[in-house]
Protein backbone atom coordinates (compact mmCIF):
# COMPACT_ATOMS: atom_id res chain seq x y z
CA UNK A 1 0.00 0.00 0.00
CA UNK A 2 1.34 3.39 -1.02
CA UNK A 3 1.79 5.84 1.87
CA UNK A 4 0.87 9.49 1.43
CA UNK A 5 0.75 12.56 3.61
CA UNK A 6 -2.95 13.03 2.89
CA UNK A 7 -5.33 13.04 5.82
CA UNK A 8 -7.98 10.34 5.94
CA UNK A 9 -11.63 11.04 6.66
CA UNK A 10 -13.29 8.25 8.62
CA UNK A 11 -16.70 7.98 10.17
CA UNK A 12 -18.07 5.67 12.85
CA UNK A 13 -20.00 2.62 11.62
CA UNK A 14 -23.20 3.78 13.36
CA UNK A 15 -23.01 7.09 11.50
CA UNK A 16 -22.48 5.24 8.20
CA UNK A 17 -25.58 3.16 8.91
CA UNK A 18 -27.56 6.37 9.39
CA UNK A 19 -26.27 7.70 6.03
CA UNK A 20 -27.34 4.45 4.37
CA UNK A 21 -30.79 4.67 5.97
CA UNK A 22 -31.00 8.24 4.66
CA UNK A 23 -30.55 6.91 1.12
CA UNK A 24 -33.36 4.40 1.70
CA UNK A 25 -35.68 7.20 2.95
CA UNK A 26 -34.78 9.37 -0.03
CA UNK A 27 -35.44 6.57 -2.51
CA UNK A 28 -38.76 5.75 -0.87
CA UNK A 29 -39.77 9.42 -1.10
CA UNK A 30 -38.89 9.57 -4.79
CA UNK A 31 -40.52 6.22 -5.57
CA UNK A 32 -43.66 7.49 -3.85
CA UNK A 33 -43.50 10.63 -5.99
CA UNK A 34 -43.13 8.56 -9.15
CA UNK A 35 -46.01 6.28 -8.18
CA UNK A 36 -48.14 9.22 -6.99
CA UNK A 37 -48.42 7.81 -3.46
CA UNK A 38 -49.12 11.18 -1.87
CA UNK A 39 -49.35 10.20 1.79
CA UNK A 40 -46.19 8.10 1.79
CA UNK A 41 -44.25 10.60 -0.31
CA UNK A 42 -45.14 13.48 2.00
CA UNK A 43 -44.50 11.37 5.10
CA UNK A 44 -41.03 10.43 3.81
CA UNK A 45 -40.02 14.11 3.63
CA UNK A 46 -39.68 14.24 7.43
CA UNK A 47 -37.15 11.42 7.93
CA UNK A 48 -35.28 12.21 4.71
CA UNK A 49 -34.84 15.89 5.53
CA UNK A 50 -34.27 15.25 9.24
CA UNK A 51 -31.40 12.86 8.63
CA UNK A 52 -29.89 15.23 6.04
CA UNK A 53 -29.96 18.06 8.60
CA UNK A 54 -28.51 15.75 11.27
CA UNK A 55 -25.67 14.70 8.94
CA UNK A 56 -24.95 18.38 8.20
CA UNK A 57 -24.85 19.12 11.92
CA UNK A 58 -22.56 16.17 12.62
CA UNK A 59 -20.09 17.25 9.91
CA UNK A 60 -20.13 20.98 10.69
CA UNK A 61 -16.45 21.04 11.73
CA UNK A 62 -15.29 19.87 8.28
CA UNK A 63 -16.09 22.74 5.93
CA UNK A 64 -16.14 20.67 2.73
CA UNK A 65 -18.49 18.10 4.26
CA UNK A 66 -20.71 20.81 5.69
CA UNK A 67 -20.98 22.62 2.34
CA UNK A 68 -21.88 19.45 0.45
CA UNK A 69 -24.29 18.23 3.12
CA UNK A 70 -26.04 21.62 3.27
CA UNK A 71 -26.36 21.50 -0.53
CA UNK A 72 -28.07 18.12 -0.08
CA UNK A 73 -30.44 19.59 2.55
CA UNK A 74 -31.46 22.31 0.09
CA UNK A 75 -31.70 19.78 -2.75
CA UNK A 76 -34.05 17.57 -0.73
CA UNK A 77 -36.07 20.65 0.27
CA UNK A 78 -36.43 21.72 -3.36
CA UNK A 79 -37.22 18.18 -4.42
CA UNK A 80 -39.85 17.81 -1.68
CA UNK A 81 -41.48 21.13 -2.60
CA UNK A 82 -41.57 20.14 -6.26
CA UNK A 83 -43.15 16.80 -5.37
CA UNK A 84 -45.81 18.52 -3.25
CA UNK A 85 -46.50 21.04 -6.02
CA UNK A 86 -47.22 18.14 -8.39
CA UNK A 87 -49.28 16.19 -5.85
CA UNK A 88 -51.53 19.20 -5.22
CA UNK A 89 -51.51 20.45 -8.83
CA UNK A 90 -50.05 23.91 -8.31
CA UNK A 91 -46.90 23.01 -10.23
CA UNK A 92 -48.36 24.55 -13.39
CA UNK A 93 -50.03 27.51 -11.69
CA UNK A 94 -48.61 30.67 -13.23
CA UNK A 95 -47.05 32.85 -10.55
CA UNK A 96 -45.23 35.53 -12.49
CA UNK A 97 -44.53 35.78 -16.21
CA UNK A 98 -43.50 32.26 -17.27
CA UNK A 99 -42.73 31.10 -13.73
CA UNK A 100 -45.01 28.44 -12.32
CA UNK A 101 -45.47 26.88 -8.90
CA UNK A 102 -42.76 24.31 -9.48
CA UNK A 103 -40.25 27.03 -10.41
CA UNK A 104 -40.24 28.13 -6.76
CA UNK A 105 -38.11 25.03 -6.20
CA UNK A 106 -35.34 27.03 -7.88
CA UNK A 107 -34.92 28.98 -4.63
CA UNK A 108 -33.62 26.06 -2.53
CA UNK A 109 -31.90 24.48 -5.56
CA UNK A 110 -30.04 27.76 -6.15
CA UNK A 111 -29.25 28.15 -2.45
CA UNK A 112 -27.54 24.76 -2.45
CA UNK A 113 -25.64 25.63 -5.62
CA UNK A 114 -24.52 28.97 -4.12
CA UNK A 115 -23.25 27.20 -1.01
CA UNK A 116 -21.11 24.94 -3.20
CA UNK A 117 -20.00 27.87 -5.35
CA UNK A 118 -18.87 29.73 -2.22
CA UNK A 119 -17.05 26.65 -0.95
CA UNK A 120 -15.15 26.04 -4.20
CA UNK A 121 -14.53 29.70 -5.08
CA UNK A 122 -13.67 31.05 -1.62
CA UNK A 123 -13.29 28.46 1.14
CA UNK A 124 -11.43 25.71 -0.73
CA UNK A 125 -8.72 28.05 -2.09
CA UNK A 126 -8.18 29.32 1.50
CA UNK A 127 -7.83 25.74 2.74
CA UNK A 128 -5.30 24.92 0.02
CA UNK A 129 -3.32 28.07 0.76
CA UNK A 130 -3.30 27.34 4.52
CA UNK A 131 -2.19 23.77 3.86
CA UNK A 132 0.69 25.01 1.68
CA UNK A 133 1.84 27.42 4.41
CA UNK A 134 1.77 24.64 7.03
CA UNK A 135 3.78 22.17 4.90
CA UNK A 136 6.49 24.68 4.03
Amino acid sequence: MKQTNESVYTIPASFRKMENMHIAFWLMKDISWCMIWRELGIAMIVPTLSVAIWISWRTRQIKSELAHNLAIVFWISANAYWMISEFFHFDTLQIWMDFTGKHLALIPFSTGALILLYYYAVQRPKEIKEKQVITM
